[in-house]
């Protein structure tokens, strides 16, 4: 018989997931479908939902059942003490954190996001200036309720990708730039690959077609629009993504799909005795990018898988050949957009961001210099000149919500899901076949194995560990990405 105090632990783990299920599902409505006056009573609704968190989390009922559960470490089953530990850490985390911080920082991101939906419609960095600058006061004070940590950005990262610092970041991403760097400049001194252009029925016809062949259904998943992609999940069988559709668009829309849906995948195949419990769910930011550029650029990118894109897109009306299809997902320039970067190229865009979120916690940069360090950076970094605002500085909406700690996600969520799949490969062999099928129950069965098995049992580098055998590495993706360059 387990103790009172795991079935007492259990069912405060299952209402604080309950809790950040109805946070997911108002984010979800506030960027698809809320109208934009509804945003200063979401920004209420946000802030009550993380008071009520906080306070069920920080409880000192918490404490006195793990004081309890921890003198009785040898009684647990293995999956009981991971769910202890997490739960420590996480009560741990959380008791350093005022409620009324925790309520302020959820109600200013909801502010925040809807003063740069305007800002960024107009491209006016100035008009979003107060809502960043209260958003990284917010995140200053919030790094400083975490004593011992090396630098006031390892508190933030911490919530993205634990175990993580800002030092080891950086020691991976310094050469990386630099590699990069040098192989964009390169690929910028080529001829230019011949546009691709691909109209808007038709991306709206091989999104819905491909997702379908991946195992969208509509009985348990969600297919929406929003200015931002993004994955929400509201329960084991609620899965919600969205994409963006532009006029003669490349291939963004689809494979802004495809991303998604790896998110997505990623929590319907955490095991089911995970369900509502805080090992229930992606491990990390990190871990969870990895999965989604997985099925971009390992699947939707890959040159087997162009010949099922352009029988879709065919399908659609609109008619190009797999290898002028892959030419053109494939090609590198160098551009001022992250999200429609090429994937050599898209890394580049991380480290800027990378660097200018150290500087504006540490204080070394002030949220009104802002669009000149950015510009800098993306000159240095891409040899890109940025014409305004809105092309710059105001392009990504995490800092509006006070996401500071997120962005290294996306360049180490590259790296990680270049060495999965090479692991893959190395283990269930070359899906070139099964891809110009349009096949991917391999993937799907060996992601499920090696990585969602574990669900936040391991952190970010253990998984990657446990998975390929060895921390983050950088040399698979830059394998992958240097034969757009050179081949």
């Amino acid at each position: 018989m387990p103790p009172a105090a795991l079935d007492a632990l259990r069912a405060r783990l299952a209402e604080l997931a309950d809790l950040s299920a109805l946070a997911r599902l108002a984010g979800w409505d506030q960027r698809t479908m809320m109208p934009p006056g509804g945003a200063p009573a979401r920004a209420h609704v946000f802030a009550t939902l993380e008071r009520l968190a906080h306070h069920r989390a920080t409880s000192d009922e918490i404490g006195g059942w793990l004081d309890e559960l921890d003198g009785d470490g040898d009684g647990l089953s293995d999956l009981d003490r991971d769910l202890v530990r997490l739960a420590r850490r996480d009560f741990e985390r959380t008791q350093r954190v005022p409620a009324d911080l925790a309520a302020d920082l959820a109600q200013a991101a909801a502010e925040g996001q809807a003063a740069w939906q305007t800002a960024r419609a107009a491209s006016d960095f100035a008009a979003f200036v107060p809502a960043l600058r209260r958003n990284v006061e917010l995140a200053r004070a919030y790094a400083g309720c975490f004593e011992g940590v090396e630098h006031p950005y390892d508190a933030l990262l911490a919530d993205y990708d634990f175990g993580l610092t800002a030092a080891r970041v950086k020691e991976i991403f310094d050469p990386l730039a630099a590699k990069l760097s040098d192989l964009a400049a390169e690929a910028a001194a080529r001829p230019a690959a011949p546009p691709l252009s691909v109209p808007l029925d038709a991306q709206r016809a091989t999104v819905d077609a491909l997702l379908a062949r991946l195992g969208v259904t509509a009985d348990s998943w969600r297919v929406d629009i929003s200015p931002h992609p993004f994955t929400s999940w509201v329960g084991a069988q609620d899965t919600r993504i969205t994409t963006r559709y532009e006029k003669d668009s490349k291939l963004e829309p689809v494979l802004a799909a495809i991303h998604e849906y790896g998110h997505g995948l990623y929590e319907r195949q955490i095991p089911a005795e995970l369900d509502r419990t805080n090992l229930g769910r992606g491990t990390s930011m990190s871990a969870h990018e990895s999965q989604s550029k997985l099925w971009e650029n390992h699947v939707g990118r890959h040159p087997a898988f162009a010949t099922v894109i352009a029988a879709e897109l065919a399908a659609g009306g609109f008619t190009i050949e797999p290898d002028a299809l892959h030419a053109g997902a494939t090609a590198v320039m160098p551009s001022l957009i992250r999200v429609s970067a090429d994937p050599l190229t898209y890394p580049l865009h991380i480290v800027l961001r990378f660097e200018i979120e150290v500087a504006l916690i540490e204080g070394s940069l002030e949220v009104s210099d802002l669009p000149v360090a950015w510009n800098d950076a993306m000159r240095r970094l891409l040899g890109v000149e940025v014409p305004d605002d809105a092309h710059g500085v105001l392009q990504d909406v995490h800092w509006s919500g006070g996401a500071f700690g997120y962005f290294p996600s996306y360049a180490l969520g590259c790296l990680i899901a270049a060495q999965l799949w090479e692991a893959l490969e190395a283990d269930a062999g070359a899906q070139d076949d099964a891809l110009r099928a349009g096949e991917t129950g391999a993937i799907r069965m060996w992601l499920a194995e090696h990585v969602h098995v574990h669900g936040r049992r391991l952190d970010t580098e253990p998984l990657v560990e446990a998975a390929t055998g060895r921390g983050i590495d950088p040399e698979p993706f830059l394998r992958h990405v240097t034969a757009y360059v050179r081949d």
